[in-house]
């Protein structure tokens, strides 16, 4: 019978050394918080009624983050250490069987296959526990590990409590580990804050299962990397850096082309399609789709969009919560924005702004307009300068334009409107009444010209 596994994610400290108002597991790297990565290998392992996240230091925030996953939360109210993370579980977390897990929410790069091994161990294993261990060039700010003459691990000691000796081991604790659970918790009240910091460290059980018998066996890493922290911006600016990359390769192993790709960014939960050519300096945020043989123009910024095949994006277009329909062009210099949508062969020019509009199949709008909460059939014609007014003060109305209109430069579309299809609406109307289809409207003033008025100006103003 499969061993029962809990798995515990400790991301309650707000991690000083970040230099930050906000707390360590809420940067991000490649995209994503740090806890949201550790969260998803957590469940690769286990189910979600099994992992639990301690929280502290905007608790809410590192809860949103996590939403959905059904993972369970524990509340630490005051950071007392990792020792005291742990304790506070006991309520929760002393009656379940089996074998508990302990990761950290800054151990990004942690792979689910390392955790599955480290239970594996301690599973076959009579030791109280298993830990793993990594070797690196500079060991400075972690724990030491302290072997027995049998190779187990005897101790661990805190980089604030190490002597010289101590300081001198390169082989370092990761800090994760993997309990015969009834153990820890007969154990885990001995631990005590006669250290520097005056906190609960979790390291000392290793110390008090010694004393009281059970061996602590090591699971030793050869790459350092998958188990490091993130404690500083400048690892974590390593990191994001790492995960870029691979992400970069990733896509140009599945053909897409990125031009310059050390200067394009692409989040890891964003996707590109076969023979999509991404241009320098674009960024690729979120959780955007871009179908296949699109084009993405140098400097554009997409964050969560869908794109369909054969789009093409001009240069500094900002695309974000947007759908682009097949063969649609959007840019250069365009914003869209809250759920637009360019349906297919639609085209949207230079400076215009498009916010909760569907702009119909092959309508165009190619330049200097704002669309705004409007509804916009297909075959439309937006005209240079043209907006939709959409706010009165108060409220966002709505403007409706059906299929085939023609709306003349610099209209203003005063919402709520209704534009029959077919219609035209003449260039530098105001229109405030729905037009029928068919009809043309005119909301401008009638032209006066006045002959020789300047002349007699010019001689009236003259200097004498």
């Amino acid at each position: 019978m499969q061993t029962p596994v809990t798995i515990l994610i400790l991301a309650a400290g707000l991690g000083t050394r970040m230099r930050s108002r906000k707390a360590k597991v809420l940067h991000q790297a490649g995209g994503r918080p740090l806890i949201e990565r550790v969260a998803e290998t957590a469940l690769e392992v286990a189910s979600p009624g099994d992992v639990f996240v301690v929280v502290g230091r905007q608790a809410e925030e590192v809860c949103a983050a996590l939403e959905g996953r059904g993972v369970g939360f524990i509340h630490q109210a005051e950071q007392g250490g990792t020792g005291h993370a742990v304790m506070v579980c006991r309520e929760q977390l002393a009656a379940r069987p089996g074998l508990l897990a302990v990761l950290y929410g800054d151990c990004p790069l942690l792979a689910a296959a390392t955790v599955r091994e480290l239970i594996a161990r301690q599973a076959a294993s009579s030791s109280a526990a298993t830990v793993i261990t990594t070797t690196v060039e500079d060991p400075t700010g972690y724990g030491r590990v302290l072997r027995d003459q049998a190779g187990c691990v005897g101790a661990i000691v805190e980089q604030k409590a190490a002597s010289p000796e101590v300081l001198a081991i390169h082989e370092i604790n990761s800090g994760i580990y993997c309990f015969r659970a009834e153990l820890l918790w007969a154990h885990l009240d001995e631990i005590r804050t006669n250290n520097p910091a005056r906190e609960y460290y979790l390291t000392d059980i290793v110390a008090i299962f010694r004393r009281a018998g059970h061996l602590v066996q090591p699971f030793h890493l050869d790459d350092p990397s998958e188990v490091l922290g993130i404690n500083t911006r400048a690892e974590l600016a390593a990191l994001d850096r790492l995960l870029r990359e691979r992400k970069a390769r990733e896509l140009m192993l599945a053909g897409v082309t990125l031009e310059k790709p050390e200067t394009v960014i692409v989040d890891e939960q964003a996707s590109a399609g076969m023979d999509t050519l991404i241009e320098p300096f674009a960024q690729i945020r979120g959780r955007t789709r871009i179908g296949e043989d699109c084009r993405i123009g140098a400097g554009a910024i997409l964050r969560d969009a869908e794109l369909g095949d054969g789009v093409e994006i001009g240069p500094y277009t900002l695309v974000q919560g947007s759908r682009i329909d097949s063969g649609a062009r959007v840019g250069p210099y365009a914003r869209l924005r809250m759920g637009a949508h360019v349906e297919a062969g639609a085209q949207v020019g230079n400076f215009v702004e498009m916010k909760k509009t569907r702009l119909g199949a092959g309508s165009k709008s190619m330049h200097l307009a704002y669309l705004g909460d409007a509804d916009i059939g297909p075959g439309v014609n937006i005209g240079a300068g043209s907006i939709t007014c959409n706010y009165d003060g108060e409220r966002k109305h709505e403007t409706r334009i059906g299929e085939g209109v023609f709306v003349g430069s610099n209209a203003t579309l005063v919402a709520p409107l209704e534009i029959g299809e077919g219609s035209y609406i003449g260039a530098g109307s105001t229109v405030t009444d729905p037009v029928p289809p068919g009809a043309l409207a005119l909301g401008r003033a009638r032209q006066v010209n006045k002959p020789g008025w300047a002349r007699k100006r010019r001689k009236k103003t003259a200097p004498e």
